[in-house]
């Protein structure tokens, strides 16, 4: 790991960005096409809005089942009271005003390849579109574990929104010596919202709220932390010593929402205050419908984030399975869903100009993780696309490769990386939504 500093990260984390949004010879006469984009989050919203910057009279219709999308992004800091819903709804207002994004409020049920077509239902009825690329972001969807399982009494809040506010009142209630369970799903998952930071922040808000004999227990079906393990071992072990008890190798057996309840291989628990239950992940169903690896995610080609079967139907964002280097994967992560986004819509403008696809291509993904509610930590990396490797070193074919940025050091978590993660929030909305 590159000891860099906040500014460094800061810097470079920019410089990445920048890269991943240049698009390489993109000409404004592009043939007329039509492009279809179902999901409108950030994967979804910023291939909508670059295909139209990019690609002048393309024509793009955005699917969402949602007036706006409420963001993963900053969402624990709902959970515990320090923001307002209305901080991370980000609406299309903008992409339709400024961009020409056609936004059409419905669910995608079916996929006809041969066809080129795609049914939306819509409060109206049912709607079929066509195509001639199909860009699907519909996010993740859960493989919840046996037992009896209501979203409503433990909430995953792993989907912002109502989810978030169940989580959140749910804390409000709790009183001291009250214990607040949470589990941290199988890698790879969405992040975020990031499952240590959200300990963290709830931790320190039991503190706050004088919450005596409160305890956070967090039940991580992998085998250590796998985000920031620095940062967060000194946040677990020193910050919030006495509030958060962790606990690896904890997959989930089963589930009783009714008496919030939960049986894993390494610990049960019966009658938590709190049972903040986040299953293990797969690919949306749209998406999951044309084929998924043994993970549950749908494989694609970097170059174009296309299915190898379905050259004109490309998967971007949390659904996604990406060639990488072994123990190297591509996060599954709102900046990372961005860049992807810019990857697709510049592959895509290509190949209606009949062009290569670029292989000189970069992606990147950073994030902030609140600690406390005045401090903040970080994380960066960056992904090149040419040979990955297996474990041994060997070259195993062609994919995004990981070059490690770095992580804020332990010693740097503080009040400035907090200030920071609202500016790097606010780009990052602004980038994909206006």
């Amino acid at each position: 790991m590159h000891p860099l500093n906040r500014r460094q990260f800061l810097k470079m984390a920019g410089a990445a960005s920048m890269l991943a949004a240049l698009p390489r010879a993109v000409s404004a006469q592009t043939v007329a096409a039509r492009v279809v984009v179902v999901g409108g989050g950030f994967g979804g919203a910023t291939v909508a809005k670059y295909l139209r910057m990019w690609g002048g009279n393309v024509q793009v219709t955005l699917v969402d089942p949602s007036p706006a999308h409420i963001s993963c992004v900053l969402s624990n800091l709902v959970v515990t009271g320090a923001l307002p819903m209305t901080r991370i709804t980000l609406g299309y207002t903008a992409l339709a005003a400024n961009h020409g994004v056609e936004i059409l409020q419905g669910s995608a049920i079916a996929v006809d390849p041969a066809g080129g077509r795609v049914t939306i239902a819509t409060a109206t009825g049912n709607q079929v579109l066509d195509y001639d690329h199909l860009v699907l972001a519909p996010g993740i969807d859960f493989a919840p574990a046996p037992g009896i399982w209501n979203p409503d009494l433990t909430p995953h809040a792993w989907r912002a929104g109502t989810q978030t506010t169940v989580l959140k009142n749910q804390l409000a209630a709790m009183r001291s010596r009250d214990t607040f369970v949470m589990t941290v799903p199988k890698s790879p998952y969405r992040c975020p919202p990031g499952p240590y930071e959200r300990a963290c922040v709830v931790a320190d808000y039991l503190k706050r709220k004088g919450r005596t004999g409160a305890k956070v227990i967090v039940l991580d079906a992998n085998a250590s932390i796998q985000a920031e393990p620095e940062a967060f071992t000194k946040a677990f072990n020193v910050t919030h010593k006495g509030w958060i008890e962790y606990v690896p190798n904890a997959a989930v057996q089963s589930v009783n929402s009714s008496t919030r309840s939960i049986v894993t291989t390494a610990r049960t628990v019966n009658n938590a205050k709190v049972l903040n239950y986040i299953p293990n992940q797969v690919a949306g169903g749209i998406a999951a419908s044309l084929g998924v690896n043994s993970s549950g995610y749908v494989p694609v080609n970097p170059l174009s984030y296309a299915i190898a079967n379905y050259p004109d139907i490309h998967v971007i964002g949390d659904s996604c399975a990406v060639p990488a280097s072994d123990g190297k994967a591509v996060p599954k992560s709102a900046h990372m869903a961005n860049s992807e986004a810019k990857i697709c819509a510049d592959a895509i403008l290509r190949s209606l100009r009949g062009e290569a696809l670029d292989e000189n291509i970069a992606s990147s993904s950073a994030c902030y993780s609140p600690i406390t509610s005045k401090t903040a930590s970080w994380l960066s990396t960056n992904f090149i696309y040419g040979d990955i490797f297996d474990a041994a070193g060997n070259v195993k074919g062609k994919g995004m490769h990981r070059v490690d940025i770095g992580e804020a050091p332990a010693a740097e978590v503080g009040g400035d990386s907090f200030e920071d993660m609202f500016t790097w929030a606010d780009s990052l909305f602004a980038d994909c939504f206006v």
